[in-house]
């Protein structure tokens, strides 16, 4: 079988191993597990990951670094006194907010999937500058909505904004940095990925370039997540430069490493398991999204997952778990 299509399959990049969450939740809700991982008992051994209570057209030309910025055109807006929602690049998969309250605030988005399972995404909201967040539900309405923290686990509505998204292509939610993959300012994370798929024009080996490095050089942080805290975020050239992660770490640096070199992957948060999860789904011109997250081993078919990988030393008892997708439930797209 050729390397393409070998690699077509190769997917799956599980990477935000063994955290679990609840999903979003009302605003109402504890504040406390919004956005976070909570802990449970992890299924697969070896790996210790219990402790970690974590947040959480054509195919684009490969050829070099793209950081494609995201912008507040101020075009399509809504605003309030504290907060503004810009929607005027909505076609290109992405809305951006600004709040100026000292409070704990949140932000929702709802996607067209919303009218069907009630589907909802649930981010935390820094205020005084500009937040992107992707519009990863395709075509359809949405409605984004900031919370304001009023007193203890209760919020109050302060601003909400609806509109149409006709997305310029299926790729625009998933090239672009947003919160959970922020690499516009990544610079050593974009040239480390520059320099590892230079001379290679295949993205599926520019994946499988990014997967290697990121198994080999990056560790499991057992302290970090023993003590990291609701609502972090990962800093890519942090990961980079420490070799140390957790799997959001993991997720977002090889996420943000294959976007600024022009191939589109979603970073899709679910379930391994009873225990929270994500992993990478990547584009293919021969098979469009690659969704099973399998890569070909040269007799069986079995699911890439660099954070058990790595920690695990691709033992046997690690590669059997991965590469049974009846484990991995997607929930989430980002």
């Amino acid at each position: 079988m050729k390397l393409k299509k070998t690699l077509a399959l190769l997917l799956a990049l599980a990477t935000l191993a063994g955290c679990s969450a609840q999903g979003p939740q009302s605003p109402s809700d504890s504040p406390d597990v919004d956005n976070a991982f909570i802990e449970q008992t992890p299924v697969i051994e070896i790996v210790d990951i219990e402790d970690e209570a974590v947040a959480l057209s054509d195919a684009p030309a490969p050829a070099a670094s793209i950081v494609l910025k995201p912008v507040a055109s101020g075009t399509q807006t809504q605003s309030s006194g504290q907060a503004t929602i810009d929607y005027s690049n909505a076609k290109d998969g992405y809305v951006m907010v600004k709040a100026s309250s000292g409070k704990k605030l949140m932000v929702r988005v709802f996607g067209p999937s919303y009218a069907v399972n009630e589907t909802k995404y649930t981010y935390t909201l820094p205020s005084g500058e500009w937040t992107t967040f992707p519009l990863s539900d395709g075509n359809g309405n949405y409605k984004v909505t900031v919370y304001e923290n009023v007193s203890g686990t209760s919020y109050s509505t302060m601003l909400s904004a609806s509109f149409s998204v006709t997305l310029t292509d299926e790729f625009a939610p998933f090239l672009r940095p947003n919160q959970y993959v922020n690499y516009e300012n990544a610079t050593n994370s974009i040239e480390k990925a520059a320099e590892l798929t230079q001379g290679i024009t295949d993205p599926l080996e520019m994946v499988g370039a990014v997967y290697d490095y990121v198994v080999n050089n990056v560790t499991y942080d057992k302290q970090k997540a023993k003590t990291v805290q609701s609502g972090y975020l990962p800093v890519l050239d942090d990961t980079l430069a420490t070799g140390k992660g957790i799997c959001f770490d993991y997720a977002a640096l090889m996420v943000g490493m294959l976007r600024s070199q022009g191939v589109p992957c979603k970073l899709v948060v679910g379930y391994a398991g009873k225990a929270y999860h994500a992993w990478v789904s990547v584009w293919t011109e021969e098979s469009g999204w690659v969704d099973g997250a399998i890569f070909f081993d040269g007799s069986t078919w079995q699911r890439m997952d660099p954070t058990f990988i790595s920690s695990g030393k691709n033992s046997a008892s690690i590669q059997k778990y991965v590469g049974n997708g009846s484990n991995y439930n997607a929930m989430y797209l980002y």
